[in-house]
């Protein structure tokens, strides 16, 4: 059975920082592209970040550049996401998602992901 699952969410204050991590069971967690979406409340879903197979790509929504970093470790089957400077803005629950469609990071989509988590809430406070 494939999972994804994420943890590392909260409550925060504006400035603060918060790391996520995701982990996948059930498929060899280096065949696949992952990333970062988030939905904040009465909102659609939005690309946040994602990385290539190997790590040595990634790609940021313009909201999040310079504040937030994705990295992966391939040995642990995990994804993680690096927040820091959080603003009341953030406030979203936070969906981790896998591509085997493709390596390449300009296809990676919503619409496209093979595997999604169910998310977890993050809350900054002002």
């Amino acid at each position: 059975q494939v999972q994804l699952v994420e943890s590392g969410g909260g409550l925060v204050q504006a400035g603060g920082s918060l790391r996520l991590s995701c982990a996948l069971s059930g498929r060899t967690f280096s065949s696949y592209a992952m990333g970062w979406f988030r939905q904040a409340p009465g909102k659609e879903r939005q690309f946040v970040t994602a990385i290539s197979r190997s790590g040595g790509t990634t790609k940021y929504a313009d909201s999040v550049k310079g504040r937030f970093t994705i990295s992966r470790d391939n040995a642990k089957n995990t994804l993680y996401l690096q927040m820091n400077s959080l603003k009341p803005e953030d406030t979203a629950v936070y969906y981790c998602a896998a591509d085997g469609r493709y390596n390449s990071l300009d296809y990676f989509s919503e619409y496209g992901m093979t595997y999604w988590g169910k998310g977890t809430l993050v809350t900054v406070s002002s």
